[in-house]
């Protein structure tokens, strides 16, 4: 079987490699190269933490279960870190961790709670605020580092013989037997089945082969889609997991780098006017940042970066062929990073058997056919603790 995948950032990488393995015949398209879309600005929290959908929940459940599985079976560098995660909160934040904790502990995810000191022997190089009441640690989570990450999929997907082609997708047309994809400049690439992986893009995309997908697609002033990330080069942090705070959150990158998110900045963030290094939203981010940090003695240096989620309408998992008849297989998540091994592995197993995976049940894309967007469409700004 030949399948062409469209779009190379984690999800369709994943799903490269893993039918790669399987012995079929992958052609993966990406208009600029892999992982050069939403997987380059990910703040990449691998974790469960805020899914009250129970199908959700357990989705993602299996996407950090399936990390530790792949890290195993990926060479080179290692790029998946399950380190665990602190939240911290002060006095308006820590009813909302409170519940949050209780829930999930209800449900058997590892969450309890620690005191000071045991928050900075798991955190590393820093320092809590005296404003913080309360701590939980969440052992189970952890984090990517999305560079990586993407290479490495890329390389095993090669290995195992999938062909990475840099192309603009410009038409999808879904046959009776069989698929074609139009690339700018006139290529017709030709196949047994299409993977639609393109992220934000897949809205439009889908469009072409009369497939909806209602995505949010603003990407305007502080619009849901859009995320700052700051990239902290100095002073270098030994930060040992994932935190979150009620003003920061940061985790560890690859030589005692940081990488840092205010969503609250977020509304201030316009994609057409990015913010400047020695600007307001700059300012504030270092001075947060200090303000964590044991020696602040060191004026940090922050690398600005804008990046754009992929938001299905209603916040969840698109996952499954677009009808009965179709040969379009849609997969989009705002859970990219967590769930990429998962939804690769399941992704894979439905296309090469015909078997449908349970987990990917409540994720078809047939769930948005004759329903009104004003019905599904939820609210997806992030702006809490615990938030992404």
């Amino acid at each position: 079987m030949k399948v062409i995948i469209i779009g190379a950032g984690v999800l369709g990488l994943s799903t490269a490699r893993q039918l790669a393995v399987a012995g079929e015949d992958v052609l993966l398209l990406d208009q600029w190269g892999a992982g050069t879309g939403t997987s380059s600005t990910t703040f990449a929290w691998t974790n469960s933490s805020r899914k009250p959908d129970p199908d959700y929940h357990r989705l993602n459940l299996a996407g950090m279960e399936e990390h530790a599985r792949l890290a195993e079976q990926l060479r080179g560098a290692r790029s998946y870190f399950p380190s665990g995660a602190l939240q911290w909160a002060d006095s308006a934040n820590e009813q909302r961790l409170a519940g949050n904790v209780e829930r999930l502990q209800s449900l058997g995810y590892p969450a309890h709670w620690v005191t000071r000191d045991e928050a900075l022997r798991i955190a590393g190089d820093l320092r809590i605020p005296a404003t913080i009441t309360s701590i939980a640690h969440f052992p189970s989570e952890g984090y990517v580092l999305p560079d990586l990450f993407v290479n490495n999929l890329l390389a095993d997907a090669e290995r195992h013989g999938a062909k990475c082609v840099i192309g603009e997708v410009v038409a999808i047309d879904d046959r009776p037997d069989g698929v074609a994809v139009t690339l700018a400049g006139g290529k017709v690439c030709t196949g047994d089945r299409v993977v639609l992986a393109a992220g934000r893009w897949a809205q439009r995309l889908a469009a072409q082969a009369g497939i909806d997908v209602p995505m949010v697609t603003d990407t305007g002033r502080g619009a849901q889609t859009v995320g700052l990330l700051g990239y902290a080069r100095s002073p270098g942090l030994d930060l040992r997991c994932v935190v979150h705070s009620p003003g920061l959150n940061l985790r560890p990158s690859a030589g005692g780098h940081t990488v840092l998110q205010a969503l609250d900045l977020n509304a201030d963030v316009d994609p057409a006017d990015p913010p400047s290094v020695d600007g307001d939203i700059a300012t504030t981010l270092a001075r947060r940042f200090t303000a964590l940090l044991a020696d602040q003695s060191r004026a940090p240096k922050i690398d600005l970066r804008i990046g754009f989620r992929s938001l299905p309408t209603d916040g969840h998992t698109v996952a499954g062929y677009a009808s009965a008849q179709s040969r379009v297989y849609c997969l989009v998540s705002h859970s990219g990073v967590t769930l990429a091994p998962i939804l690769g592995r399941l992704v894979a197993a439905e296309i090469t058997t015909d078997q449908e995976q349970d987990l990917l049940g409540a994720f078809r894309p047939t769930r948005f056919t004759g329903v009104r967007r004003s019905d599904i469409e939820v609210d997806q700004h992030a702006t809490s603790l615990g938030e992404q």
